[in-house]
């Protein structure tokens, strides 16, 4: 790999997302801050969506990293569960012993009184929001409904996609969709912050920011689309090829060849720079 050929002491474009190499820039920034102002004024139901590859798990994670001691987290990565799948994943993530399956919410919501009592907020993280079903959907709706008489007992924060929008747009939907009261969006990267953004994780990884010259990141965004999965693969592929061709920079020839080999990004017409010309 090309960790040692160019000084790096970590892989800058991972596609897991790395927290140490966070940048707070403003799409991000603005989704945690929105979320983390929702949860401090108790709001029940918050959501996040984005295009594929735009950061939502790396928000995610940057959130439960930061969770205060006194937030309980219940973390569901795997959202394709049905409704009596959903219940039995909360209540083993919050501990519950369950009697039966009958009184599942009942074990549930008395578990939820006593961390309340402890000062413990319980917040319900739920990563691919958009591949619930109806069934799950309900369930998480009347668990908006367990509360006391002054605040929510459990709070829920959807992550997905732009099809989680188009879902609650329907109307045998309009009771969930009511109970969302702040949302974020996450949006492509700007030029200014793709060019921030491959210049940093250059550098936190321990390597050089003009290993990819200015004019290439420029490309990379044009390519790429702002998109920082489809920027973190066009990197790579472009700092793979430049160590495997003894190269000390990233030339113009093999970030051309990285954009081709990616299949989501805009392809350009030509292999020079002063002629990309783009599809």
């Amino acid at each position: 790999m090309y960790l040692e050929h160019f000084g790096f002491n970590q892989l800058p474009f991972h596609l897991t997302p790395n927290t140490e190499l966070f940048l707070g820039l403003e799409p991000h920034y603005e989704a945690i801050q929105t979320v983390n102002a929702a949860l401090d004024m108790g709001e029940g139901v918050i959501k996040v969506t984005g295009e594929v590859g735009t950061g939502k798990t790396m928000v995610c994670r940057m959130l439960v990293n930061h969770f205060e001691s006194h937030i309980q987290l219940v973390y569901l990565p795997n959202s394709a569960l049905s409704g009596d799948e959903l219940r039995q994943a909360v209540a083993s993530e919050l501990g519950v012993k369950v009697k039966n399956s009958r009184s599942i919410v009942d074990d549930i919501q008395t578990k939820l009184i006593a961390l309340a009592k402890r000062n413990k907020q319980v917040v319900v993280l739920v990563d691919e929001a958009q591949a619930l079903n109806d069934d799950a959907l309900e369930v998480l709706r009347l668990f908006g409904n367990l509360e006391t008489e002054q605040k929510k007992l459990l709070q829920i924060v959807l992550f997905g996609q732009p099809e989680l929008d188009e879902r609650l747009e329907q109307y045998h939907l309009r009771q969930f969709r009511q109970r969302i009261t702040f949302s974020a969006k996450l949006r492509p990267l700007s030029l200014d912050e793709t060019v921030a953004y491959i210049t940093t994780r250059l550098e936190k990884a321990g390597g050089y920011s003009e290993v990819i010259p200015l004019s290439l990141k420029k490309t990379i965004w044009r390519a790429s689309g702002g998109i920082p999965r489809l920027i973190n693969q066009i990197c790579h592929k472009s700092l793979v090829l430049s160590c495997s061709q003894g190269s000390n920079l990233v030339t113009s020839q093999q970030t051309y060849s990285a954009i081709q080999d990616t299949f989501d990004a805009n392809k350009p017409k030509f292999r020079f720079p002063v002629m990309w010309g783009w599809s």
